[in-house]
């Protein structure tokens, strides 16, 4: 990579390119440390006109700025030939606040964070892209849904609209044996990002690459990546599960897809569900004067009174419709199952994500096993 190049590419803001150059699985990482402590006849380092050129935030020029300092940490104190640093360029340019965050550390701070820190703290979109790229290589595709159930569903959107494609590929090339899990991951994926299909990151599309020999993609995979996005986009989530997944996960997905309805009325009518003390403990009030602490009426068991008398002053008009239920009421320990179940849901509504992909906690609610 000369030198001049990749100042061509800073000049005009290619960030993709300037990622290329620096993630390339041939690069001389040796050659790019030297070529990142080269200056060009301004006195400037890669530093400065990165810094000259970041007005406009994107995940791609926030990767690039860690590395670049990654590589050459004591450009952050250099300076050019009118005396700027890259912050002081950064500053009066109007570069993006990630940026000016970049620039403003300072060597001994970048050396402590490491490249992990860095990535993490400052691109977190393309952290996460890495790290679902190394399970998919892996096959730790439960790492992959507990990301997406885990976190913030602003991230896990960015992530996989940042890198979708990409991770599509990963899928395409190392998807040689089936696996539910990893279907599910897929039309998770292109459930968010339809277009995603179509984009061609290395001159091929997710389905051309499936269906290389090398890759040799089990047919599930191919039968998923051939999909269309106007299908996807007009298409239940829980139908695409029905049509992809086996049958003998047939049975929750009727259930599964009555709680997503449920919870995307929850969150976003902002309603709240009944407090853990209401159903174990329930503070009732009298059906005459609103006093708490009422008994229920000894027949129905519908009805509450603090005292004799007034359930005696009531006795008239409730004698009409006071009758004996039909099924005996709920113990305690039936109450807290109850409870069990409507925390589970409420958990399920706070979550991130909740409603509008399977998160593993609804699964979990509605897989046969231990009562909620």
């Amino acid at each position: 990579m000369a030198s001049t190049q990749h100042h061509k590419w800073l000049k005009k803001r290619d960030w993709p390119a300037v990622e290329i150059a620096i993630f390339h699985p041939d690069r001389d990482v040796d050659l790019l440390r030297r070529k990142y402590k080269e200056r060009d006849e301004h006195g400037r380092l890669p530093h400065h006109w990165m810094a000259a050129k970041a007005q406009t935030q994107t995940h791609v020029l926030v990767f690039v700025g860690v590395e670049s300092i990654n590589l050459n940490p004591e450009a952050l104190t250099t300076r050019d030939n009118k005396g700027d640093t890259p912050l002081d360029i950064a500053s009066r340019s109007g570069a993006c606040a990630e940026i000016i965050s970049l620039l403003s550390l300072t060597p001994e701070e970048v050396r402590s964070l490491n490249w992990e820190g860095m990535v993490r703290l400052y691109a977190p979109v393309a952290y996460w892209a890495n790290e679902m790229a190394g399970w998919i290589v892996s096959r730790s595709y439960a790492d992959c849904h507990k990301f997406i159930n885990e976190h913030d569903d602003e991230l896990v959107r960015e992530v996989l609209k940042f890198r979708n494609s990409t991770l599509l590929l990963e899928i395409a090339g190392n998807s040689q044996e089936y696996s539910d899990s990893l279907v599910f991951l897929a039309l998770r994926m292109i459930h968010r990002h339809p277009l995603s299909l179509l984009e061609t990151a290395t001159h091929y599309s997710p389905l051309q690459h499936a269906e290389m020999p090398k890759n040799n993609a089990c047919k599930e995979i191919r039968n998923v990546l051939r999909l269309t996005p106007k299908y996807i986009s007009s298409t239940p989530f829980p139908a695409l599960l029905l049509q992809f997944l086996p049958t003998k996960h047939h049975e929750i997905y009727g259930p599964y897809n009555n709680a997503c309805t449920f919870i995307k009325h929850m969150k976003y009518d902002k309603a709240e569900l009944v407090e853990v003390e209401a159903v174990l403990k329930p503070a009732r009030k009298c059906d005459v004067c609103s006093s708490l602490g009422a008994k229920p009426c000894a027949r129905c068991q519908r009805t509450f009174y603090c005292s004799l008398p007034c359930m005696k002053s009531a006795w008239k008009k409730h004698k009409k419709t006071c009758k004996a239920p039909t099924s005996p009421p709920a113990t305690e320990a039936e109450l807290r199952e109850l409870h069990k179940g409507i925390a589970l849901l409420n958990m399920c509504i706070q979550r991130p994500g909740a409603g509008d992909g399977p998160t593993s906690v609804v699964v979990d609610f509605l897989l046969p096993g231990p009562t909620y």
